[in-house]
């Protein structure tokens, strides 16, 4: 009998039935990010492609990293060991005003790692299209996250110009290594994203406001449905974007997730 890994394979062979271009013998791996609300579902659905198909490599978004900041002594010998000595998360919340920007800056650098990670070499022998996912991205950093927090007064005018002026120049020094080739928009009204914060229970989202997610809410509206955010990046103006109905209860409907497979593997097979 075949085995379940065989099973899942050749269901997402026959989904995907056109070979991915090469390059000196290496499949070609596409890059996605999942992009939307807080609570929305991200981490959700990112476990559902994983267990999807073999060809499909999803990152996790560093919260545990912004949770624990580490401090000590460099690697060495003799050196003591790292330990963490604060919640950058947590302080954010707790006081936006003064670590928003600081914020920023190190959720921005933690995604800017996970991005220019190299696939793992099972995809890049891949015969189908291998892909790898990001739970959110260096662009949703800056056009939703961090330009909500300058519009809210968080961020002033210079820490906003600084955090431009740095973000443009490693994404454009990092070049294609950082670059997307689409989007995947999980979208629901911010009640419901509410709903699930609340029920998720994280210690840090618990002054977490209606009022903020309306606003995250607009802001990802205006960049992926509306196009009006202005986008520094030419490629990303006109990336891809597929729409998925997250205010489903897709992680306990099996249909639905089935939806939501077909639609993705047709999405990744186009780009």
């Amino acid at each position: 009998m075949a085995s379940k890994r065989e099973k899942i394979s050749d269901s997402c062979s026959r989904c995907l039935s056109s070979k991915a271009s090469t390059q000196d013998g290496k499949a070609r791996v596409r890059r996605v990010s999942i992009e939307g609300n807080i609570a929305v579902g991200k981490s959700t659905f990112a476990r559902l492609l994983q267990s999807a198909c073999p060809d499909w490599e999803v990152m996790a978004e560093p919260v545990s990293h912004w949770q624990n900041i580490e401090g000590g002594t460099s690697k060495g010998t003799g050196a003591s060991p790292q330990t963490t000595v604060s919640n950058l998360l947590q302080m954010m919340y707790q006081d936006p005003l003064r670590w928003s920007y600081t914020f920023q800056t190190y959720s921005c650098m933690s995604r800017l790692r996970t991005q220019l990670q190299p696939p793992p070499a099972r995809l890049l022998s891949s015969e189908g299209t291998p892909v790898q996912v990001y739970e959110r991205s260096v662009y949703s950093d800056r056009y939703i996250f961090a330009l909500n927090m300058f519009e809210l007064g968080c961020i002033n005018s210079t820490e906003w110009a600084v955090y431009q002026n740095w973000h443009s120049f490693l994404v454009e020094q990092f070049g294609h290594q950082v670059e997307l080739e689409g989007i995947i928009y999980l979208k629901a009204p911010p009640k419901k994203c509410m709903e699930r914060l609340e029920n998720r229970g994280r210690a840090e989202e618990k002054g977490v406001e209606l009022d903020y997610l309306d606003k995250l809410h607009v802001q990802h509206e205006r960049w992926l449905v509306e196009k009006t955010t202005e986008i520094h990046f030419e490629k990303i103006k006109q990336i891809p974007v597929l729409q998925l109905d997250a205010s489903v209860e897709f992680q306990s409907d099996p249909e639905v997730r089935e939806q939501f497979i077909t639609k993705v593997k047709t999405f990744f097979n186009t780009l």
